[in-house]
C-alpha cells in the first residue's frame, strides 16, 4: 500500500503509487507510529531535492526526523509552496534565488531565510491542518501575464499547468492533454504558485518539468 507522501499542487499529502522527479520535505509530518498527522512541521524550510545525492539515505517516515515527500515535477513543487534545495540542487537554487531577487527589485541576492519567509507568508493562512481548501492562499492574475510553469485553477477548480500557450490538468502520473484556456488567455485565473515563485519563473528560473508537459 503506498504511503501518504505524494504532494499535489495544493500542497496536500496523498497516498498514490506514481513516482515523481523530485523528493523534498517540510519537516516531520508523522507520529511515533509513522502515521501522517500534520500537513507540515514547525519550521519554514519547504524544499525540493534530487532523488539521489551522494550516498545520503533517509527513512521514509522516521518520527522526529524530516519526512521525505515526493513531487511529480518542479511545477507541482513550486505550486505547493516549495523551493529548490540549496545543497543538492545548488544551480537550480541560485537561478531561483536570482530570479526572485530581480523580480522583487532587491539590491542584493535574497538569503534562503528571506525566501523561506516570503513563501511562508504566501502559501498558507494561519491554522492550516491536514487539508488545504479553506486555508490555502490564492491570488489572481491574467493568464497571459503568467510565465510558463505556473499552476492555475481552471473553471472546475482543477490545478493546471500553464505552458504559455495551453493548459494541462494535473495528475500524479503526469500532466493531462493540452487544451486551450477556453476563455482566452487574457482571462483572470486563480493562481496556486506563490508570487515569489512566479517571480523566479518570470526572471530566468527554468523549471524541470515532467515528460508529459507540452513544449
Amino acid at each position: 500500500m503506498p504511503r501518504r507522501n505524494r504532494v499535489d499542487p495544493w500542497g496536500d499529502l496523498v497516498a498514490h503509487p506514481a513516482r515523481g522527479l523530485f523528493t523534498g520535505n517540510r519537516g516531520c509530518v508523522v507520529d511515533a507510529e509513522e502515521r501522517v498527522v500534520r500537513h507540515h512541521g514547525t519550521n519554514l524550510l519547504w524544499i525540493t531535492c534530487r532523488l539521489t545525492f551522494r550516498d545520503w539515505r533517509v527513512g521514509l517516515a522516521r518520527p522526529g526526523r524530516w519526512t521525505p515527500l515526493f513531487f511529480l515535477d518542479d511545477a507541482v513543487a513550486l505550486a505547493a509552496g516549495h523551493r529548490p534545495c540549496s545543497t543538492c540542487r545548488r544551480e537550480d537554487y541560485v537561478a531561483y534565488r536570482d530570479g526572485v531577487t530581480v523580480g522583487v527589485g532587491a539590491d542584493r541576492p535574497l538569503s534562503a531565510t528571506e525566501l523561506n519567509r516570503r513563501l511562508a507568508d504566501e502559501r498558507l493562512r494561519p491554522g492550516r491542518g491536514l487539508d488545504r481548501a479553506r486555508d490555502r492562499r490564492l491570488w489572481s492574475e491574467r493568464l497571459d501575464r503568467l510565465p510558463a510553469g505556473a499552476v492555475v485553477l481552471d473553471g472546475e477548480r482543477r490545478p493546471c499547468l500553464w505552458t504559455g500557450r495551453v493548459l494541462q490538468t494535473f495528475g500524479f502520473e503526469g500532466w493531462g492533454e493540452a487544451r486551450s484556456p477556453g476563455f482566452g488567455s487574457g482571462g483572470v485565473v486563480d493562481v496556486l504558485t506563490p508570487p515569489t515563485s512566479v517571480a523566479a519563473l518570470r526572471h530566468g528560473y527554468v523549471p524541470v518539468l515532467h515528460a508529459t508537459a507540452a513544449t
